[in-house]
């Protein structure tokens, strides 16, 4: 385990900081993530950087002084979906590496503009969701990788539900440019069958927009009304460069489901993934024949009990201090924007879309981990 550490700082001081900051820096219960090395908090608005920054014992600087500082090497990005890039490309423009929140860009070519920039510089890009990393998707990667699936067919990927102006305090966002169900959630979800299965080939959908409008019902801007400017119910099937093939909706129109959110077929097995929103959950499977019962495999993979949101952070921290590949990377980012952004046209033009990045499988966690820790 390396006892080196590096420098980071972080911009954008919202809801999901504190989520990063916990697992940072060993709250709730968490084991903290020694190698980053938190040096500030910066917000374009600086009284809520400095409220966060209070509350976990840190510093709140400004983005000019983040950006001048040799002592932060990687900046973690936690702006909404629409400055990601923006923000990116100043970070990298003073030198630093940055880690992303979900989605990579709003769009395809906004995101490639990011990574060429990155690789232009000779800097790395990371990006969310790093849940892929966590020991439930380890462990049902491990049960994919042994083969005991037979030959992989495809399976289902299900994220339903009414939408999250019911409790976000400001989810105006999510109906905006940038945001619907697949920007929100598809990142969580295509990255782990990514993970899971390897490249996306094609892209088939049809999508749907039944409100121009909706009313927020949380607090504190409960009753103000929004309007809705991105399709809210998607569906359509993912082809991967393997042979499968996967069905998906995402959704912020339905009332309720029993759909579980990921299922892989193989011919010989069937497997349940848990929510790819999350870090751990059960993994069962089940092997063909009619008196075969559900087993639920056991989760020996570390980070499955616990919301350890920056973990492709540390792992993108050390890949820089031990000069080896991330797995959270830019280059999957960049993969599973293009597919997102599939889905778009696919409905839209009632056709297949052909994806054109090239990725590979990240490496199992497994080959990284000391005493079973980063």
């Amino acid at each position: 385990m390396s006892t080196r550490r590096l420098g980071i700082g972080i911009i954008g001081t919202g809801n999901i900081s504190s989520a990063y900051l916990k697992a940072i820096l060993g709250r709730d219960g968490l084991p903290g993530f020694p190698v980053l090395d938190v040096r500030g908090l910066a917000d374009m608005r600086h009284e809520t950087a400095e409220a966060r920054a209070a509350e976990f014992g840190l510093s709140a600087m400004s983005l000019d002084d983040m950006l001048a500082d040799p002592g932060i090497a990687l900046i973690v990005n936690l702006t909404i979906p629409r400055a990601h890039v923006e923000v990116g490309l100043r970070c990298l423009a003073a030198g630093k590496h940055v880690y992303s929140e979900k989605p990579l860009g709003i769009n395809f070519a906004e995101g490639k503009r990011l990574l060429d920039a990155a690789k232009a510089a000779g800097l790395r890009i990371g990006s969310a969701p790093d849940t892929f990393l966590g020991g439930a998707h380890q462990q049902a990667r491990a049960v994919v990788d042994s083969g005991v699936l037979g030959q992989l067919v495809g399976g289902t990927a299900f994220m339903q539900c009414p939408g999250h102006e019911s409790w976000h305090p400001d989810p105006a966002f999510y109906y905006d440019i940038g945001g619907g169900p697949m920007l929100d959630m598809g990142p969580y979800y295509i990255t782990n069958l990514v993970n899971l299965l390897g490249p996306v080939a094609k892209v088939s959908a049809m999508s749907s927009r039944l409100r121009s409008e909706r009313t927020i019902t949380s607090a504190p801007k409960n009753g103000q009304t929004m309007p809705v400017k991105v399709d809210t119910h998607v569906t359509g099937s993912l082809g991967f460069a393997s042979g499968a093939i996967v069905q998906i909706a995402m959704s912020f129109d339905v009332a309720a489901h029993k759909h579980v959110p990921l299922e892989l077929y193989g011919t010989e097995q069937t497997l349940i993934v848990p929510d790819p929103n999350f870090f751990g959950g059960e993994v069962e499977m089940r092997k063909r024949g009619r008196d075969e019962q559900w087993v639920q495999v056991t989760v020996e993979a570390p980070y499955a009990d616990g919301n350890y949101r920056s973990l492709g952070v540390a792992d993108m921290a050390l890949g820089i201090l031990e000069d080896r590949p991330h797995r959270a990377n830019g280059d999957l980012a960049l993969h599973v924007l293009e597919v997102m952004e599939a889905f778009e046209h696919a409905a839209r033009g009632g056709r297949t879309i052909d994806i054109t990045t090239p990725v590979e499988r990240p490496a199992p966690l497994a080959t990284s981990l000391v005493n079973g820790l980063l």
